[in-house]
């Protein structure tokens, strides 16, 4: 099943590259999909987010390069969506591997107790897979995805303003909300980018005179947790790997400026697949936050409103957030009809 798959992820890939994919272009992806990045050193832990970085631009740089090399004809926010799919690919050619891995092993060894444990991992990596699926599918069509709900906030904030290009990937608009001068952080859209909002931040931080930084994003719900519910904090919300936050919190330490955060529940694998209802009905509700928190926002200064995730099917501006939304929508009643058509087959 889980090499099945594979197989489909790929063919998703190659389908969106070439309706006559040559063989040269099914060995390249096959290729690509055994990719790998090696973690660096961290036995002295200083200066360990700058290795990382380094690391993470290095591989962004080799899938960027390569889906360039294989797809030349597509545009740049098709380019972007081929990037992240194939990241999804990665990801499921990796769980099918591990777990042919503790097959064999197993098979090798007749170690009862290896076989016990992988079964009883085997709902959550059959839940994982089937999600991987789905998300490197609307990854690659340019869908919305439960990760993308940071990018909508951000783009309806924006509105009808203008926005620049303040670092690789990453865009800035600049606009007035309940009296005060916001400055609105996302990842480009609509292409699947994540943007490197650390950096955007510092260069804005280093000019201007910040009250405050709101940053919003998706975050993983406890089982019993409605999907789309809401809750504030302190910090800085933003997953992943962590450089961004790292960069974030050493200048809000070095200036003293607070961090506020909203997240937006979902499971791990809502956050990667297409964008559920309840997500979407929690961004008015998280716009109302947003607002509310820069009213009470009694320092002098600007403030930063980052809106943290994939930007896939999310353009920059409050019209675009709209499409989205109405995208989202038909993706959602095409996938409930794809379910039904499974469900009469088994």
């Amino acid at each position: 099943m889980l090499e099945g798959f594979t197989l489909k992820a790929k063919g998703i890939i190659l389908k969106k590259i070439s309706k006559r994919p040559k063989k040269d272009l099914k060995q390249a992806i096959t290729h690509f999909l055994e990719f790998f990045m090696i973690q660096p050193v961290s036995l002295d832990p200083f200066g360990i987010v700058k290795k990382i970085e380094h690391i993470v631009n290095l591989s962004e740089k080799r899938f960027k390069y390569f889906v360039s090399r294989i797809a030349p004809h597509l545009n740049s926010e098709e380019k972007a969506n081929l990037v992240m799919g194939l990241s999804g690919a990665i990801s499921l050619n990796q769980l099918a591997k591990a777990v042919r891995h503790y097959v064999e092993l197993i098979r090798k060894t007749k170690n009862l107790q290896l076989a016990l444990l992988l079964q009883m991992q085997l709902p959550l990596i059959e839940r994982i897979s089937k999600a991987l699926l789905k998300g490197t599918e609307a990854l690659i069509n340019g869908w919305p995805v439960g990760d993308s709900v940071g990018a909508f906030v951000a783009a309806h904030l924006i509105g009808k303003e203008k926005v620049r290009e303040i670092e690789e990937d990453t865009v800035l608009a600049k606009r007035k909300i309940k009296g005060r001068e916001v400055y609105i952080i996302k990842a480009k859209g609509p292409g699947g980018r994540l943007g490197k909002i650390g950096r955007a931040v510092e260069k804005i931080v280093k000019k201007e005179k910040i009250a405050k930084i709101i940053t919003i994003d998706a975050a993983l719900k406890l089982e019993g947790e409605k999907t789309g519910s809401i809750a504030e904090g302190v910090g800085v919300a933003i997953g992943g790997i962590g450089v961004d936050r790292a960069y974030i919190e050493n200048l809000a330490v070095k200036r003293d400026i607070p961090l506020d955060s909203i997240v937006i529940k979902m499971s791990q694998e809502e956050a990667i697949q297409p964008i559920k209802k309840e997500i979407l009905a929690s961004i008015p509700r998280v716009i109302s936050l947003v607002e509310k928190d820069i009213v009470e926002t009694k320092e002098k200064g600007r403030i930063i409103v980052v809106g943290v995730g994939n930007s896939c099917g999310v353009g920059n501006s409050k019209k675009e957030a709209e499409e989205a939304e109405k995208l989202a929508k038909k993706v959602l009643i095409r996938e409930k009809v794809r379910e039904k058509k499974r469900r009469k087959l088994f």
